[in-house]
Formats: C-alpha cells, sequence, structure tokens
C-alpha cells in the first residue's frame, strides 16, 4: 500500500468512527507503527483536515473536511451495489427508487473501471415477501421517525387482541419477512417491537415527542445489550 493510499484509509477509518479511537487502534488497523501513525496524522491535518485530539487521548475526524468521495475499493463498491439492491427489493416503493437513483448517481461519475464494476457486480438479492405493511404507512413510519415525530396506531398483536398506542418511533428494522418498528409506546411505558404488517392503521400527529432519537436508539440498544454504534 502506498503512503498516499494509506492516508486515504486512515481517513476513511476515521470518518467511520463518531467518537475518539486510539492511536494504537489506528496504527493497528493500517498495519504500520505508532510513529508512522502520529507522522500521517500530522500530514493530513497539515492538508487541511480537521483531526481533533493528541497521543494518549485519541483521535477524531471533525465535520467540515471531505476526502475525495468516489475513490472506493473493489469490496466498497461490491457493498454498495448489494445494499442498494437490497433497499430497491425490500423497502417501500419511494426508498427503493431512491436506492435507484443514488447507485445511478454514483455510477454515473464513477471512472470507468470502477462503474463497470458497480454494474457488473455478481452479488445479486433475492425477491422480497408480501409481508412487509403497506408503502405508504413505511413511508410515514420513515418520515416520523427523521422528524422524531410521535404516532398513533391501531395495533393487533400475534394472537389478534387490538389495541391503540400512541408511540415514539426511533428505528425501523428491515428482516427478509418483516418490518419491524422499534418505539417507545407510551401505554407501556417501555420500548416495544411493531410489525408494520400488524398496524391496522396509523395517523401522524406533527407532535414532537420528548427525548431525541439518538437517546432512545441508546437507550434501546442498552436494554436489548447490544453494543452501542
Amino acid at each position: 500500500m502506498s503512503r498516499t493510499e494509506r492516508l486515504l484509509q486512515l481517513m476513511q477509518i476515521l470518518r467511520r468512527h463518531r467518537y475518539p479511537v486510539s492511536g494504537a487502534a489506528l496504527a493497528q488497523e493500517l498495519g504500520i507503527s505508532l510513529r508512522s501513525l502520529y507522522r500521517d496524522i500530522a500530514t493530513l491535518q497539515n492538508q487541511g483536515a480537521k483531526i481533533a485530539g493528541e497521543a494518549g487521548l485519541g483521535y477524531v475526524l471533525q465535520p467540515g473536511f471531505s476526502l475525495p468521495p468516489l475513490m472506493f475499493s473493489e469490496e466498497e463498491i461490491e457493498a454498495i451495489a448489494l445494499g442498494s439492491r437490497w433497499v430497491a427489493e425490500r423497502a417501500d416503493q419511494r426508498l427503493a427508487l431512491a436506492a435507484r437513483d443514488a447507485l445511478a448517481k454514483i455510477g454515473a461519475v464513477l471512472p470507468a473501471a470502477a462503474r463497470r464494476e458497480l454494474e457488473t457486480s455478481g452479488l445479486l438479492v433475492g425477491p422480497a415477501t408480501d409481508s412487509s405493511g403497506s408503502d405508504e404507512q413505511l413511508r410515514q413510519i420513515r418520515l416520523a421517525i427523521r422528524q422524531e415525530h410521535k404516532l398513533t396506531l391501531s395495533y393487533q398483536d400475534e394472537n389478534g387482541a387490538a389495541s391503540e398506542r400512541t408511540i415514539w418511533p426511533c428505528a425501523l428494522a428491515f428482516f427478509d419477512r418483516a418490518r419491524v418498528v422499534v418505539a417507545w409506546c407510551e401505554l407501556r411505558q417501555d420500548f416495544r417491537h411493531f410489525r408494520a404488517d400488524r398496524i391496522a392503521a396509523l395517523q401522524a400527529t406533527g407532535q414532537r415527542y420528548p427525548r431525541a432519537r439518538l437517546t432512545l436508539l441508546k437507550e434501546w440498544r442498552a436494554q436489548q445489550g447490544l453494543q452501542p454504534q
């Protein structure tokens, strides 16, 4: 790996982390010494990269500096193609169209060789099932999550029991046979999971819920015993 490639890789690693990451961890992932890492950090900082931190404390990339956005490795191109195809098959129509549009935009400005890799990727996604909930409901759920707005649901559980719920949706999980809304339920005063195909009716309230979505997600992940992202 050339030094230029290594510097780009270092920037990509820093972009991946929202919180400070130790110099030792960065050096290990890059396969270089700590001394080389410190030199690379200094080089990037001199080129305008807003990297905060210092030896012993860790490093984090602050907003305001962009890498050339379309320098992708072969694995990154495969990931983009596979992810976009998955969304195109599994999401509601508007999100599926957005995935196809994004893939087309990326392909249009990639170098010719990389564009061929993107267009001819052999990683495929199987057909989706029909048990995911309606397109319009999924769109409204996505919008409520983005805006941090409450939703009211008419919901049926697995035994067919109906209930009315007001929820604070913070995530939408896509499984092969179901779409599941992760939300704080005002009725239960706890986190609950709601299958989209069991939502009989849904109404947007236009009201913001009182805690930030990121806070809810952290609390939910801790409750589930999941590692923070």
